[in-house]
């Protein structure tokens, strides 16, 4: 069973999740946006390292508690690591109050019928089993919907349902994510095929169930009340999805009821070169911007 006082607040509590969860394909980017070029490390383990150090500089921040930010989403590795001399998610949870995600997504398949899949996530019971043991509440898993195709949408929408499936089995809370590129040629048009998929897998799910819905913002406001709304619905969060963070923060504070999960939006203007003060003063900066956009609605 998920713990009661992690589900009250991701239910209930005003703030936003934070996505800490860059995996070893977009580690490369993130650390160039970070000032960490390509040629000041060698191999996966010491460009996961810095990695490590980035994110344990970001929760460790005097602005990255419970206050504002009700939950992280984490790549494996940043799980299996430490800060200040605890697991991750132990800190997190304990000295922190931020709910910990376990992003469980192995990458995107090919594009087909107008979106991508989810790869295969072999060993995943394990995963969550492991997981499960080290305190964390719930993950993530991400598809991408590039066209407004019945038939891609409705395929995506099936395997999110079914891989949630299986995350609920173990006693975790999982976020859906389907996301609609905000360069679809038809993004209203695929929000509204999506939408109806997901009502149609919510309300095929039994009353013990309970996920959480990672969505891009939509082009009409208030787009996903319905599933807001659903009683099998924890919260739905949106992704910065690509949009700036004024554009991302403006956009979502259109839409009652959804709060922020965004990566890119909340640490692009943070530098390893920032001194702590002018590092902490700018993460806190975007905390209180994202923060806000997630709580005051217009």
């Amino acid at each position: 069973m998920a713990n009661e006082k992690m589900l009250a607040q991701m239910a209930e509590k005003q703030g936003f999740i934070a996505a800490l969860d860059q995996s070893g394909g977009s580690t490369p980017g993130a650390l160039r946006q970070y000032g960490i070029a390509d040629d000041a490390y060698n191999g996966d383990a010491e460009m996961f390292k810095l990695m490590h150090d980035m994110r344990v500089r970001i929760m460790t921040a005097p602005a990255f508690t419970g206050e504002k930010v009700i939950g992280a989403i984490l790549f494996e590795r940043t799980m299996d690591g430490e800060a200040e001399g605890k697991s991750v998610p132990t800190f997190l949870w304990e000295d922190r109050g931020v709910v910990p995600f376990l992003k469980v997504d192995k990458g995107l398949e090919t594009e087909a019928d107008g979106v991508q899949r989810m790869k295969p996530i072999p060993g995943l019971d394990a995963l969550l089993q492991r997981a499960a043991k080290l305190g964390v509440f719930g993950t993530k898993m991400r598809s991408v919907i590039h066209q407004a195709n019945e038939k891609g949408i409705a395929a995506v929408a099936q395997q999110q349902f079914e891989v949630g499936a299986q995350i609920i089995a173990q006693g975790l809370v999982p976020i859906l994510e389907p996301e609609v590129s905000i360069k679809s040629p038809d993004k209203k048009g695929a929000e509204k095929i999506l939408r109806d998929e997901l009502l149609k897998g919510l309300d095929a799910l039994p009353e013990s169930s309970n996920v959480m819905i990672k969505l891009t913002i939509p082009d009409e406001a208030d787009f996903y009340r319905p599933l807001i709304e659903h009683p099998r619905v924890v919260r739905v969060v949106a992704l910065s999805g690509g949009y700036s963070r004024t554009d991302a923060c403006k956009r979502l504070a259109e839409n009652h009821g959804m709060i922020a999960s965004f990566s890119r939006a909340l640490i692009n203007e943070l530098k390893k070169s920032m001194s702590d003060s002018e590092f902490n003063a700018t993460l806190a900066e975007s905390i209180n911007e994202i923060y806000e956009a997630s709580v005051q609605k217009v």
